[in-house]
């Protein structure tokens, strides 16, 4: 097996089908492992609808929280690569193509977009492009892929809020991710609904604190900028 696909989904009924369509028809030995942390509405209907267009597309139960689903996603998972997609993001059609085919690399991710182009979002885009070029941090959306056995040396997720930031933290220190060319495509809703201008002032506040060498678990730090 070179990719394993895991995605944490919890109520993602709406966006779920999209990001399992852009799965099917990828070329290459892979599977797909669906980890669901108690969804009350029809999330693991939709998995079971692709089950017979997507190839070793399964879907299990784990803990509520990202980090605790994709960690079990990982545990079960046989593909020399892990690729971890969030339930609302869209991968080109040849991503699983080009990261089964890296043979230099040990971790990576892809470029970001939002599905809906305003000022704002493409702004928050640039700048978590712009934030892994800077410090190499990767952001969930970006599709964070990474081989299975560096996966494990770093110590897997934190079980915690920031996963994918602390995460990249991590790997830092064993190897240097890439960003492959290929473009993810993230549902804009979520943005949407928490408010543009305050997802962006977020996403600064992470590069920022890189940029001055604090953890974004610096508390201290964070106040300096509410």
């Amino acid at each position: 097996m070179q990719v394993s696909v895991i995605i944490p989904a919890l109520n993602e009924e709406r966006a779920l089908p999209a990001t399992l369509q852009s799965l099917v028809g990828q070329s290459g030995e892979h599977e797909v492992i669906v980890v669901d942390g108690g969804s009350v509405d029809e999330t693991c209907d939709v998995v079971k609808r692709y089950e017979q267009t997507i190839q070793n597309l399964r879907c299990i139960n784990a803990p509520r929280g990202r980090g605790s689903q994709m960690n079990a996603g990982a545990r079960l998972a046989s593909g020399k690569w892990l690729l971890f997609l969030h339930a609302d993001t869209v991968l080109p059609g040849t991503a699983l193509e080009s990261i089964a085919a890296q043979s230099a690399l040990e971790a990576g991710c892809l470029t970001h977009r939002f599905s809906r182009h305003g000022a704002i979002l493409w702004l928050i885009s640039r700048v978590h492009n712009l934030r892994f070029k800077l410090t190499g941090i990767m952001y969930g959306d970006q599709a964070i892929f990474v081989r299975r056995d560096i996966f494990w040396q770093v110590g897997a997720y934190p079980e915690t809020l920031m996963e994918d930031v602390l995460f990249s933290e991590q790997l830092r220190s064993v190897t240097r991710a890439v960003m492959l060319p290929g473009k993810v495509i993230t549902d804009s809703r979520k943005f949407e609904q928490i408010g543009e201008l305050r997802a962006l002032w977020w996403v600064v506040r992470i590069l920022l604190a890189h940029r001055k060498g604090r953890s974004v678990l610096d508390r201290e730090f964070f106040n300096e900028f509410r």
